[in-house]
Parts: structure tokens; sequence; C-alpha cells
């Protein structure tokens, strides 16, 4: 943990009102608040457990269990929630931050006001933790400290500091030079990895491939296995932009800790399968990066719910609204042919991942393009896992207990005694049908009610 730096009383006086704000709209964690009659998905992929109690003690659950076993200490206020389910926050383990706004990208949108805004919109949607997989600015650092200090604003925030691309390749983002590192030599690589240790960050992210054929260049071997082996001496694990099975392979074999994107040109092998196994590695499918590509021009009926239009900003809602933005979209059928093929591929490799043990944990891309939408593609995502073959139980527990162990995180990720009461309470029953996950009435952070329902 960083310890956070010190601040004015300017700074000190907008986080006391920021918690005199939460408190006067949710109320502060009371000593103790019983969720009561509730169906507990706890995120381990364990069957649901129904007519249960939750008991939260200041900003920790302190029991769940059948509703007549769990004791309620005196003065306890109750909450009946009979027939909705509550399971936990739900966890990104890829997403970026304050990359976009409306239907714009740049280094413009790194600011406090920006990011504090998609912070707040990945809450509301039930994301109570965000990994911002790289292209941080300084800031980050700063925002990251204030929510280790319990006076950030919405999700809790871990991150890879800047991230180290390649000169004239991946990734071909405009940001600011304090965004990313693009060493040309060994020694410039291990050099940038320092940089960012000394930052202590929670992760090193590296670009590898060149974005399907579009870049002219991708990462040297002897560039990412210097990153890598750097990154490993400072006690820092290594995710890795990846396309190919063949990067991937690659990348295991020099020590890469997490494959933060699915492999999508090919079917994975059991040689992949086995070495990710044998490394004890992570692999991220983002399943929704390549379908937000193109869903949102075809209108599917989902795109017409209030629980999407909400996460939409005016600017991007007019955009899907154009007609003639959807028929540019759709207008090269060869795009559009790689783009549902790479969401096809990567669903049968997540399957298959799934089956064979290894670990997956949970994320996105939001954030990442205006068309990532935070909060509303972590749901898409539990969709899309289930329509891959994974039952919504699997799918739930790769969102939240595999995120939390993806980050090393012991203290959230699923509904036990001990955890931080981070909870997600929907109507309906996402261990049955997983799109009920978007039937949000509540969402709980460190035992506060943060927020209500996302469509009243």
């Amino acid at each position: 943990m960083t310890t956070p730096p010190k601040r004015t009383s300017r700074r000190r006086l907008a986080g006391a009102l920021l918690a005199a704000g939460l408190a006067a709209s949710f109320g502060a964690a009371a000593d103790s608040v019983a969720l009561r009659h509730v169906r507990v998905i706890d995120g381990t992929g364990s069957a649901p457990r129904e007519n249960s109690t939750i008991l939260i003690e200041d900003e920790r659950i302190a029991a769940v269990g059948p509703d007549a076993q769990v004791t309620l200490p005196e003065g306890a206020r109750e909450l009946d929630l009979s027939g909705r389910s509550v399971l936990p926050g739900l966890i990104s383990n890829h997403s970026h931050l304050g990359m976009t706004d409306g239907t714009g990208a740049g280094p413009q949108n790194y600011n406090r006001g920006n990011i504090e805004r998609q912070l707040r919109q990945f809450q509301r949607y039930g994301v109570t933790t965000v990994t911002s997989l790289g292209l941080n600015g300084p800031l980050f650092q700063r925002l990251r400290d204030e929510a280790r200090a319990g006076i950030g604003v919405g999700a809790d925030l871990f991150g890879a500091d800047r991230g180290i691309g390649v000169p004239e390749g991946a990734p071909p983002m405009n940001v600011a030079p304090d965004q990313l590192y693009r060493p040309a030599t060994v020694e410039e690589a291990r050099a940038a990895v320092r940089e960012m240790a000394a930052r202590k960050p929670d992760l090193i992210k590296i670009w590898v491939d060149d974005f399907n054929h579009t870049l002219a260049y991708k990462m040297k071997p002897e560039i990412y296995t210097a990153v890598i082996d750097e990154a490993h001496a400072h006690g820092l694990r290594v995710a890795a932009h990846v396309y190919y099975l063949d990067d991937a392979k690659k990348l295991i074999a020099a020590g890469a800790d997490i494959l933060a994107h699915g492999v999508r040109d090919l079917p994975l092998d059991d040689e992949l399968i086995e070495a990710i196994k044998a490394r004890d590695a992570w692999y991220i499918s983002t399943l929704d990066l390549d379908e937000a590509f193109y869903i949102f021009a075809t209108q599917p009926e989902w795109t017409r719910t209030p629980f999407f239009r909400q996460a939409l900003q005016p600017a991007l809602a007019a955009q899907l609204d154009d007609p003639a933005w959807r028929r540019q979209t759709l207008a090269d059928p060869k795009k559009l042919a790689i783009w549902e093929q790479g969401v096809k591929t990567n669903q049968a490799n997540l399957k298959r991942l799934v089956e064979a043990g290894a670990k997956v944990g949970f994320g996105t891309d939001s954030g990442a393009t205006p068309l990532r939408i935070p909060g509303f593609a972590e749901h898409r995502e539990l969709q899309l896992a289930v329509d891959a073959g994974l039952t919504p139980l699997q799918a739930i527990a790769l969102a939240t207990g595999n995120a939390a162990a993806l980050l090393g995180l012991d203290d959230r990720g699923v509904i036990a005694p001990g955890k931080r009461a981070d909870l997600l309470v929907v109507a309906g029953d996402p261990s049955q049908t997983i799109a009920d996950s978007e039937k949000i009435e509540a969402v709980w952070q460190q035992g506060r009610e943060v927020s209500g329902p996302v469509v009243p």
C-alpha cells in the first residue's frame, strides 16, 4: 500500500465534504446493518443460498447464513430484501481511465473531473473495483492514494502506471508523454520499469502485438523479455496486450504473468493451455472488446433499454443514433467479418480455458475507446461469457472471486465473514438468468449504500 501524499487543508476539507455528502445521501455505515431474506451468490461459483442474511458491521461482512441462524446485535438496522439477489461487487481487471470523453479520445481527457465521472459510473453499475491497466499519468497516483485513504470518489482503484509500448507501434493511442513509455533499447526498457517501480504500481503493462496487422511494428522479444525480468526483480507482475496465439506462447515462456486479452487469431492449443497452468499465469478474455467495434451499429434490442442508454454520454448517444455513423461502421464487410470471428474465437478459447482449470480473470478494456462503455461493458461481458458456454455462476465467479485473486486481494470478491462489504443488490436471479445482473437496486461499498437503482 502506498503512503498517501500530504494534502492541503482544501483537500482535507473536500474529503470531509465528500464523506458528509455520501452520509447525507445514503447514510454513513451503521454499526450493524442486516440484509435480510436474500439470495446469496457468493462469488465462489457455489450454488446460491436462499433465504439468507448478510450482516454488515462498519465496512465488513460480519456474518452470512440462513435467516434463522444469523443473530443480529441489538439495534441493528434490518433491510427486507425478499426476492433480491446479492452478489459481490464486480471487479474489472482490465479497464482504462481518462482516455475518452463523449465521442473523443486524447490526453485532454486525462483530468480529475473526467476520471472521477468514470469511477462514479463504474460504481453505479456495480463495478466496485477497477484496474486501470496502463496509460496512466501522474494524477493516477494521487487518485489511488485517495482511494486507499478512504476519500476517493467512485470505484476503488488499482493500476499499471504508464505501461510500455512500441516506437511507431502499439498502442495506437494519442496520449501525453507522461502516460506511456516507448523504449527502443533493452536498457531504456529496464529504466522505464525502474521508474515505474519507484511509484509502486500494482502491475506493469506491455503492448506487444501489431493490433491484427494494422501497425508497422511489434515489440521485439528482447524488449519484452527485459521488461519481464526487470519487473520481476522489483516484485512486480507483467500484464501483456496480445492478439496472436504465437505471441501468447512466447510471452508465457518469457515469464509474463497475465495475458491481458484473449487470443483471437486461432484456437488455443494444448501447448499454451498447459504452459499457462504450469506458469500459474492469468488470462483475461475481454470478449466485449471486438464486439464493441460493431454491435451498436446493428442496434440489437438491448441498445434501446434504459440500462444501456443511461450509460451513454449525450454525444455518444447521438452518434449511436446517427444512421450515417451506423452505415459507415458496417460498410466494410471484411472488417466486420474479422470482428465477428474474433468474438467467436475468443469465446471458444475462454470456454476451453475454464474447462481446463486455468486461472481466468475478468475485464473488458472499458474506457479505452468511446465504444467500450464503463460499467455497461462489464455486464455485457458477463452475457458474452454465458453465450460462450459458461454457466451464469461461472461467469459471475470470473468477475468477483477470480478477479480479486488476480489482483492478489483477499479482502473482497466473495461474500464471507471478514470481507469488505462491497455488494451488488439486484432483482431476479442472475445465477439462472445472467441478464438479471442489470436489474440493479443498490450498490454497497465498504459497508455503505453508495448508489441506488440504475433504472429508477
